[in-house]
């Protein structure tokens, strides 16, 4: 790279050094006893999918813990994949198929499949790519698909298991049934979405009481063929005559029971609730407490079937628009009324979800639950932020039976197999399934011929749930080297909305299959938002694309913008502007090595930059002390912010300029070989978070072997020397010196290259004089005296005790001054104040460490020197 051009330019490098990490085989990991080893797992993106924001902001954090683990010497391993996602990629490939006017009933099972697979390979590994411009160190030759063979025979190994101790059953239970897709859907893949909907007020006519009717409010008014029954609560006067009575469904004529039940809201609607078990998850507990029957009247693909007796045939949105005009043609509608409300749709098709009476497979989670809560309260799994544990015991104390059967053909078919008499068997084969039958019936005569599997596939969630374990091979053979090394895995990043679907799942499974946890951590990442506070999509048109961002600021600039707002659990703001700072910054580095890279040492010069040198070193060493604090912690925003201060502030702003040379001037060596090093400690505490500026500028700085590398070079370790306390603070009154000479400086409108002079009023001149250097450079002073008293003429400050002034020319705006110097001490006054009330709270007194108090006593004495000092300088006015 040209060290003469005065902008970074990351396409330059970026895919030069990430092929060049691959070549050196830099990701690679492999069971190694000597070493610790550090393992994360991504959770695996859909196999349909492309880079989004939210990708990009959970690869990023996953890549900056594993080089961080790189460089502190771990076996770092992070494991790669896709997920095969059963329902987006069967409508994706279903879709491709009718363009090409194919229908997949057309299709046997094994062309279809055939299809999905050809398509897979085609398109399901552009994510991965994509990840790599991002710089995701992952080890590649590990990438893992839950649909490949082995993780495949894993998931049935896991069913058999399961069934066989009693865990996994078939029965009718209420789903989430996606009419479009044709299929159950988990919990996490309904989305509410807000509507206006409609309220439809209908007269149920009272048996045996001509003209008397029974009003009741629904929103589904196709829905009352189904009805089994009205409920009312039995404290509510209105309808207590009605107790045991029947009503009769409007339009069908069909007699149903009154029923009383406390569920029911008497300030909701009419206080007369409809009761339809077979088509909505409240009314089929209330039909299992009352022993009602239930009447399915919809087909699976949201039609009418002929139990419904009207209708039959149409849609079921076609027949709400039909009902409600002939309850109206016969009076019986009373009023339709707009309001706001929440349906739950599909996240894959997007239709409405329709509660359904299903016939399922079910995986009993109680028995499971319990430990993994357990492990989390006790923190053997921590969450990261603790305040996630309300909501994981929340779920797992109210976890429910979860429905594993998908009516799809993309995934892994479930290991059922029928008998003709319906009964059935489970088992990995057909052989074993064979087998089992004749012994199941007693009828050695039975083939192959004569079983049929059944037809669903598993959740997709259920082959996700044993990533952790399976991307190892561990229930192929649960004892291999791979395993017994990389399980369990150190940290999980990922999405809250996740936490119980596959966090929980997978806590599970790992105490259940391997009787230890999958990961020690789990930091939950928040969910990218645009400036109004919506969640990025491109649907909304609200999302850039990830990849338009990289080549427009560079992959560096992208990964640094995305975390300088991204604290753990909380929602991120995105602003193209944090993007354009993280660019920024890369430039900002680019220019400090240019600068350094274009000093000439000389050896005949003498190292007059001792305090500085000292400084700096002593700053580093407490910085690399905070950034360590930070990541165990799992801050991981605040990690970078604390090094980009110490690269913006500290090495650009005051150590390059306190230690560099006047223009085209040689430097000494030992300046140079210090500045050289600091540099590259900043570049090993950057790389995480920056792999590819860091990585150039690693080389550019100085000659290296071709295996020397940032990428794996050692994290820097915090060596603070025994006087950094006394280092820092001093080096910290010099630049709060500087500080008010530039506010002078702003104040009088003169110039930064304008030469000045400084009178100091102290009773530390040795501080002064020793930092005298430092002074002189960032202040740029021609002169600096100690006096008892200021000059006349001159303009003042105070920092601390001591009183610093600077003569001007002409004459000085006394009003302008005292005006001031008056708001200067009205501050002061104030921070004194509130130090003086601190201290004197007993409490704080009381519980209060002494280093703290003996801080809040120096502050208080710092703010008394500094108002005798300021009383002094009015006083001279």
């Amino acid at each position: 790279m040209n060290p003469t051009k005065t902008t970074y330019s990351p396409a330059d490098v970026e895919a030069k050094w990430y092929q060049r990490w691959q070549e050196q085989g830099f990701f690679k990991a492999s069971a190694n006893p000597k070493k610790t080893p550090y393992t994360v797992v991504i959770p695996p993106p859909n196999v349909t999918g492309v880079l989004h924001m939210g990708h990009m902001l959970n690869a990023t954090i996953q890549d900056v813990l594993v080089r961080r683990a790189r460089m502190q010497g771990k076996e770092a391993c992070w494991v790669p994949g896709t997920d095969h996602a059963s329902i987006a990629t069967e409508a994706k490939v279903v879709a491709l198929l009718k363009e090409q006017g194919i229908e997949k009933k057309d299709l046997t099972r094994e062309q279809f499949l055939a299809h999905a697979f050809t398509w897979k390979d085609k398109y399901g590994g552009i994510i991965l790519e994509q990840l790599k411009q991002l710089g995701a160190s992952c080890d590649w030759d590990r990438t893992r698909f839950t649909m490949e063979p082995k993780l495949t025979e894993a998931v049935l190994r896991v069913f058999v298991d399961l069934y066989r101790k009693g865990l996994i059953y078939r029965g009718v239970r209420m789903v989430n049934w996606d009419p479009l897709g044709g299929t159950a859907i988990s919990d996490e893949e309904v989305i509410p979405k807000d509507v206006m909907a409609k309220m439809y007020y209908l007269n149920y006519e009272v048996v045996g009481q001509p003209g008397r009717f029974l009003t009741v409010a629904t929103s589904r008014p196709e829905t009352i063929m189904a009805d089994v029954a009205v409920a009312v609560n039995p404290t509510d006067g209105r309808y207590a005559d009605l107790a045991g009575q029947r009503v009769r469904i409007p339009l069908l004529g069909r007699d149903v029971p009154i029923i009383q039940d406390e569920y029911v809201l008497t300030d909701f609607g009419t206080g007369a609730l409809k009761v339809t078990p077979a088509h909505d998850l409240n009314d089929y507990n209330l039909g299992q407490k009352h022993n009602l029957p239930t009447i399915d009247i919809l087909n699976d693909d949201g039609t009418l079937n002929e139990k419904a007796e009207l209708y039959v045939g149409q849609d079921r949105f076609a027949a709400r628009r039909n009902i409600v005009k002939d309850l109206d043609a016969a009076g019986l509608l009373v009023k339709t009324e707009e309001y706001a409300s929440i349906v739950q749709t599909s996240e894959r098709t997007k239709a409405v979800i329709e509660p359904k009476l299903s016939m399922q497979w079910f995986l009993k989670m109680e028995h499971m639950a319990k430990p993994a809560l357990e492990v989390v309260e006790n923190d053997t799994v921590r969450l990261h932020p603790a305040k996630f544990k309300n909501t994981y015991r929340v779920w797992m104390e109210n976890v429910r039976d979860w429905c594993i059967s998908r009516q799809l053909w993309w995934g892994q078919q479930i290991p059922a197999y029928y008998l003709p008499d319906g009964s059935f068997v489970v088992a990995l084969s057909a052989a074993e399934a064979l087998e089992l039958a004749r012994e199941q019936s007693g009828n050695a005569a039975l083939e192959i011929s004569d079983l049929r599997q059944d037809e669903d596939v598993l959740d997709t969630w259920f082959s996700s749930w044993l990533w952790p374990i399976s991307v190892f091979d561990g229930f192929e053979d649960p004892d291999n080297a791979d395993v017994n090394y990389f399980y369990p895995t150190n940290d999980l990043v990922t999405g809250p909305d996740i936490l119980f679907f596959w966090v929980a799942r997978m806590i599970m499974a790992g105490l259940e299959f391997r009787q230890e946890v999958p990961f020690r951590n789990v930091y939950l990442t928040g969910i990218v938002r645009d400036g109004q506070g919506r969640k990025m999509s491109k649907q909304l048109g609200n999302s850039p694309d990830p990849l338009d961002l990289i080549a427009q600021f560079g992959a560096d600039g992208v990964r640094t913008g995305m975390l300088f707002s991204a604290p753990a659990g909380n929602d991120l703001l995105y602003d193209e502007k944090l993007v354009e700072q993280g660019r920024n910054f890369a430039n900002k580095l680019w220019n400090a090595f240019r600068l350094v890279k274009g000093w000439t040492p000389d050896a005949a010069l003498p190292f007059v930059h001792d305090k500085p040198v000292a400084w700096f070193g002593a700053r580093l060493a407490a910085a690399v002390a905070e950034i360590d604090d930070h990541f165990e912690k799992f801050r991981i925003s605040d990690a970078l912010l604390a090094v980009y201060k110490l690269v913006w502030d500290d090495f650009c702003a005051h150590y390059l300029e306190m230690v560099k040379p006047a223009y085209q001037q040689p430097i000494d060596v030992e300046t140079l070989r210090y500045t050289t090093a600091y540099f590259e400690t900043l570049l090993k505490l950057l790389h995480p978070f920056m792999p590819f500026i860091t990585e150039e500028l690693w080389h550019e700085l100085a000659a290296r072997g071709p295996r020397e590398y940032v990428t794996v070079a050692h994290w820097p370790k915090p060596a603070p020397p025994a006087t950094s306390a006394l280092l820092l603070a001093d080096m910290d009154k010099a630049l709060a010196v500087v500080a008010g000479i530039r506010a002078v400086r702003n104040q009088k409108n003169l110039g930064p290259n304008k030469p000045l002079a400084l009178v100091i009023k102290t009773d530390e001149p040795a501080l002064f004089t020793a930092y005298a250097g430092v002074l002189r450079k960032l202040g740029n002073l021609e002169a600096l005296d100690f006096a008892d008293a200021g000059p006349a003429g001159a303009v003042s400050f105070v920092q601390g005790s001591s009183e610093f002034f600077i003569p001007l020319e002409g004459p000085v705006d006394v009003a302008a001054e005292r005006a001031r110097l008056e708001k200067e001490l009205a501050y002061a006054q104030g921070f004194r104040e509130s130090v003086q009330k601190k201290l004197g709270n007993e409490k704080f007194a009381a519980n209060a460490k002494p280093d703290v108090l003996e801080r809040e006593r120096q502050k208080l004495a710092d703010a008394e020197a500094k108002i005798g000092a300021l009383e002094q300088s009015l006083g001279a006015l």
